[in-house]
């Protein structure tokens, strides 16, 4: 994929170059949207109750993993695989509540949204600020916390697990595993802990500081200690038996964070830094086998969340129609297998808005190398 110059309408073109305010697209292409893509899908509703009824379900037989005969326990792993999808399917249902898609405002999205981020350790108030309003306006830019480091930020310790964690040309397999399983919680609380210590935007172990007002910082603290209390809870529902534990706890934590991260890592890191939110540019979008678009709300469709975030997810298909006539070539859209692969065989750091370099400064690499593979 090169520069050379994409159709936007029939009196205008433009190439990669020149970035593009999301306001722009929403301009555009709203218009040729059926309203009811803009109406509350509460089936969304169902499926997070649903999912955390499986839940329930998997640590009600686990209570009685300590009378199956050891050579039998290993018929609990699909129960413990689909406890972590559903581990996946409540952040991607939650992320859906809160951005406003499922439900009017209700007093009762608050506790849901509670209840399907307490298995990612997510507290709903910080979610809120972090991802709907700072991420969501500053994406892939200076001010986002969800970037890439630069190589020029201090090596603090929280530079150092995302070098440590990260898929990249650097990171070791066995320490990608283990990233893959514990980054999600890494990410949390180097988030909570810049704001709940500190609130202030010179916090270096971050990618970028953000702040929240007192109120919300009091929430934040309040909402970390129920999150403590349910997982805390349900330990002692195992009995803190080690097998119980193992199986129906640690095991569906690490593979729903582990699944959830393939689709954050693949979001926005393989993606170039931009100073006017372009979410064509800064973001990615994946080809996945129908299954994950199904069993996971259709949030490979990363892009078009980014320039309708409200939107039923539904429609991110006939907003991806939309963009290939309109744009076309200029959204970054990839098979997630290629996505990973390019992420393994590429730097994680930023070394100015349009090149990745290594840990060490010495590599080069044009951020636009996910560009030149889709297809």
């Amino acid at each position: 994929m090169n520069s050379e110059k994409m159709l936007i309408s029939s009196d205008e073109t433009v190439d990669r170059e020149t970035l593009i305010n999301q306001s722009t697209y929403i301009k555009k292409l709203r218009p040729l949207l059926p309203p009811e893509a803009f109406e509350p899908d509460p089936s969304k509703l169902t499926i997070l109750l649903i999912n955390l009824g499986i839940l329930l379900l998997g640590w009600g037989i686990a209570d009685y993993l300590d009378r199956w005969p050891v050579y039998l326990l290993w018929l609990y792993l699909p129960l413990a695989a689909i406890m972590g999808n559903s581990i996946i399917v409540l952040l991607f249902s939650s992320h859906d509540l809160m951005h406003g898609s499922v439900q009017k405002k209700s007093w009762l999205t608050y506790p849901i949204a509670f209840l399907g981020l307490s298995m990612l350790l997510m507290p709903p108030t910080q979610w809120k600020s972090l991802h709907n309003l700072v991420h969501h306006n500053t994406t892939n830019s200076l001010a986002d916390p969800d970037r890439n480091y630069l190589y020029q930020q201090p090596d603090t310790w929280g530079k150092w697990i995302q070098n440590l964690f990260v898929p990249s040309v650097e990171v070791n397999p066995l320490w990608l595993i283990v990233g893959m399983a514990g980054s999600w919680t890494v990410h949390n609380f180097r988030n909570v802990s810049s704001v709940l210590l500190f609130n202030d935007k010179s916090v270096d172990y971050v990618p970028a500081a953000f702040t929240v007002s007192p109120k919300d910082r009091s929430t934040i603290a309040l909402e970390c200690l129920g999150i403590l209390g349910i997982h805390l809870s349900i330990l002692f529902y195992l009995d803190f038996n080690p097998i119980k534990v193992t199986l129906a706890y640690i095991l569906p934590i690490a593979l729903g964070h582990a699944g959830a991260m393939f689709y954050i890592y693949t979001n926005h890191m393989g993606c170039r830094m931009t100073s006017i939110n372009d979410p064509l540019i800064n973001s990615a979008s994946l080809r996945v086998p129908k299954i994950f678009d199904l069993l996971h709300l259709n949030f490979s469709y990363h892009t078009e969340h980014h320039i309708f975030p409200s939107i039923n997810s539904n429609y991110y298909p006939m907003v991806q129609e939309l963009l290939q006539i309109h744009y076309p070539d200029r959204m970054n859209l990839i098979d997630a297998g290629e996505a990973w692969r390019l992420l393994r065989e590429t730097p994680r750091h930023y070394k100015d808005e349009v090149t990745f370099t290594d840990s060490l400064g010495e590599m080069s690499v044009n951020c636009s190398i996910l560009e030149e593979y889709k297809g």
